[in-house]
């Protein structure tokens, strides 16, 4: 045990309601709270831990305060809302496998459980750390603060092999915090890959969505999955190992190689990291699924007077099977659709003559084409795959992403497709009873502003007039 400064910002409501407590029993931060504040972010979410205290005791305690929340009670946890935010208070618990898979276990509450053995069942030694909010007292038993300095998960104790979800959070702990597994919690791992199936699709969902939505190195999470053994449950990221690449192109290695450092480059990029989470994780998994399609398509062809590794239409074969490992690992229905449009338009850069620009018509329709997507999205793809051949930079390829965003921009279309100048009620106006051909002229009317034929309301009404004089 060590002293260190107590936690800064803790709210001064949770510090009144932990001084109270200090009377009946020994409160402690614990989990995540104590990892982050190590590592110099402090958290707002904060756990705490209570020992040698009664649940009966606790809510007393804490009803001074607030409402507590009977939910979870007989798992000796007790919410506790404060000036509009929920804290958790949990007693210590002693746990045992019942049964397979997440929720196969056995909970009763022990407030005389020694710390030592409390934080031991806990997945990770930077995760099973204590600290006690009055004094500063670091209670570190399994060596937390060691590992988070070496940037080093390890498992607490052979308990971890007792939840298969575990596996998982290393993945997206190793993402987000630029971690490498220990080589005993990888063995450790391999001994339960058999154990995935237990899993249920929601919680597997929940672990990929963190990688992906907040990690600072994503490529350190998709090594813990070779590692340890789980790729294999990911079948259209396992196939990428091997897959030989044009090493001109390609000096970095195989695909699966290029797709590590591609996920590290989108990662690295700010304009990714402004994004909100949901838009965040939506672009993560399109430049982690670009490449998808090029296990089925490499071959060799002769280029240039030699033979190359060539994947010919890689980017349309990889849509369906984005679609394939999203629905596998539970993602949002909405998430599919922008994910696909993503991989199966990342050649869009190479779409105008090389020493050209891209014309407004195919800005235009490019934006339509990636609907729910958008040409800002596609643009950070892109430039994440571009980075992802180091050591090689191409200034075409640079200029060729820029002049892509320029002309969205320019258009106004980096967010968004462009809206439909004239509607049904346009038709209306102008005589056209409501009908079956309502969808024809709207659709010509639309194909009309995609190509420039006019680009504001009254070119879009003047259209009208001619389409309908020649009906």
């Amino acid at each position: 045990m060590s002293t260190l400064p107590p936690p800064p910002l803790l709210p001064p409501p949770l510090q009144d309601a932990l001084h109270a407590v200090r009377a009946v029993g020994r409160p402690l931060l614990v989990g995540g709270c104590v990892r982050d504040w190590l590592s110099g972010h402090p958290s707002k979410d904060f756990d705490i831990e209570v020992y040698g205290v009664t649940a009966d005791q606790l809510v007393a305690t804490l009803s001074r305060f607030g409402a507590t929340d009977p939910v979870g009670r007989s798992f000796g946890v007790i919410k506790l809302r404060l000036a509009g935010v929920d804290y958790d208070f949990s007693l210590p618990r002693r746990e045992s496998k019942t049964g397979a898979g997440h929720r196969g276990f056995a909970v009763g509450v022990d407030p005389q459980l020694p710390i030592a053995d409390a934080l031991a069942r806990r997945d990770f030694t930077l995760n099973a750390m204590a600290l006690d909010p009055l004094t500063g007292e670091l209670v570190d038993p399994h060596g937390g603060q060691r590992d988070l300095a070496a940037r080093v998960l390890r498992h607490t104790s052979t308990a971890f092999t007792e939840d298969p979800l575990r596996v998982l959070r290393a993945m997206q702990f190793a993402g987000r915090f630029d971690l490498t597994l220990a080589p005993e919690t990888a063995a450790l791992c391999r001994t339960i890959s058999a154990t995935y199936d237990e899993l249920p699709v929601e919680r597997v969902w929940v672990e990929w969505e963190k990688w992906a939505a907040h990690s600072r190195r994503p490529s350190a999470g998709l090594r813990v999955l070779a590692e340890t053994g789980w790729l294999t449950h990911f079948p259209e990221i396992a196939a990428l190992v091997d897959v030989p690449q044009d090493p001109e192109w390609h000096p970095e290695g195989d695909v699966f190689i290029h797709t590590c450092h591609c996920v590290d480059a989108l990662a690295a990029l700010p304009e990714w990291q402004s994004l909100a989470p949901a838009p965040r994780r939506d672009v993560m998994f399109a430049i982690l699924a670009h490449d998808f399609g090029k296990p089925a398509t490499t071959k060799q062809e002769e280029k240039r007077g030699r033979l190359r590794w060539v994947s010919p239409n890689h980017d349309n074969a990889g849509g369906p099977l984005a679609d394939f490992f999203l629905a596998r690992i539970g993602s949002p229905l909405d998430t599919r659709p922008i994910v696909r449009a993503l991989v199966e338009n990342h050649f869009a850069h190479l779409g105008w003559p090389a020493d050209g620009e891209p014309a407004p018509t195919f800005v235009r329709r490019l934006a339509r084409r990636l609907i729910p997507a958008t040409i800002e999205q596609l643009v950070l793809v892109l430039r994440a795959d571009h980075l992802g051949r180091p050591p090689r930079v191409c200034p075409v390829t640079d200029r060729r992403i820029a002049q892509l965003a320029t002309g969205a921009r320019e258009l106004a279309i980096a967010n968004a497709a462009p809206a439909p100048l004239l509607l049904g009620r346009h038709l209306i106006a102008a005589g056209l009873a409501p009908g079956p051909q309502f969808k024809a002229v709207l659709a010509a009317a639309y194909e009309a502003q995609l190509d420039g034929v006019f680009t504001d309301s009254a070119g879009a009404t003047a259209w009208l007039a001619q389409r309908l004089a020649t009906l």
